[in-house]
């Protein structure tokens, strides 16, 4: 049959369908970068809070089927034992632990760190990863505005209690989630808590931007310990994170065609923990697995090092 012939017997061909190419071309730019390293993991020790759902649940697949033990911290541990239970079957890595962490209580954060440090002699990789968006207004057990306590001085709190683990398992990598909108935060001292004014879309942007300026200080008094610290935007991805929102889910699944699926938000996070090529990168901020533009607010060293201060303050370390 003639290549002409063949075409007009085939209802699915591009030349009856004009759009199909720019729809499959449209998706693949969606879907963003994709980390290429082949690294196993094999006897490293990975810690991902969040991970009983979203990108987080697909960072944890992604490193268990490298081979790591991998600890799923999360304050739904029912919901983190089915997301467990289906990656150790999928993977058949059978070291994938649920662990109990709730990042908006400053109690739980020390009883995990304290087991963790109990059970386990290693630590290579720190993955904070979970986070909340456009929560309504409220506080966290300890008196913190939420999205500031759970994006914010949570994971710094349990990076804190951690790092001497990560030090003595050197090379080791901390990788902190944060997102584009960070470019429309900014760090409000006289106003942390939201109590003056408090706008959540703002809020969210405010902790990303601390989130992103953490890594940066954090990252410089880590200069020569063979730890590495870096921030990333995974991402619009179609996860549970807009759930406090009824307008953002609305769009969410009208718009979803146009966000990433988890696992193709998760490839960042992946990148960050294991490609070869960042062994001694530290401080910068990714973006579908490429270094990506830092707003200017989120370059400010003299923010970041008072920011660092004022969140040891709160939280009642010390952290020099």
């Amino acid at each position: 049959m003639l290549p002409r012939e063949r075409e007009k017997n085939c209802p699915w061909t591009f030349s009856h369908y004009p759009l199909v190419p720019v729809i499959f071309s449209s998706r693949r730019y969606v879907a963003g970068g994709q980390c290429k390293s082949a690294a196993k993991l094999d006897g490293k020790v990975v810690i991902i809070t969040g991970a009983n759902t979203g990108i987080g649940k697909e960072t944890a697949r992604d490193l268990a089927r490298r081979g790591a033990r991998v600890i799923v911290a999360c304050r739904d541990v029912a919901k983190g034992e089915a997301a467990a239970s289906e990656i150790r079957a999928e993977t058949g890595n059978q070291q994938v632990i649920v662990k109990k962490l709730d990042l908006a209580n400053t109690k739980s954060i020390r009883e995990f760190a304290e087991n963790f440090l109990a059970e386990e002699k290693e630590l290579h990789i720190l993955i904070n990863n979970a986070g909340v968006m456009l929560y309504p207004y409220s506080k966290t057990a300890d008196g913190f505005e939420m999205h500031l306590g759970v994006n914010h001085l949570g994971h710094f709190l349990l990076t804190f209690l951690l790092l001497e683990r990560l030090r003595q398992s050197a090379p080791a990598r901390i990788v902190n989630v944060s997102s584009l909108a960070h470019h429309g935060g900014r760090i409000r001292f006289h106003d942390l808590h939201g109590d003056k004014s408090y706008n959540r879309g703002l809020a969210y942007c405010h902790s990303k931007l601390a989130n992103v300026l953490f890594t940066r200080e954090l990252a410089r008094r880590l200069q020569g310990t063979k730890v590495t610290a870096n921030s990333l935007h995974p991402g619009s991805v179609r996860s549970e994170l807009v759930r406090h929102s009824s307008v953002m889910t609305w769009l969410w699944k009208v718009f979803s065609f146009f966000l990433k699926t988890p696992s193709e938000g998760a490839q960042t996070s992946v990148y960050c923990a294991v490609a070869e090529e960042l062994d001694s990168v530290t401080g910068q901020y990714f973006s579908d697995c490429q270094p990506a533009y830092v707003s200017p607010r989120g370059r400010d060293d003299e923010t970041a090092k008072k920011l660092w201060h004022v969140s040891c303050e709160l939280l009642g370390i010390q952290w020099d």
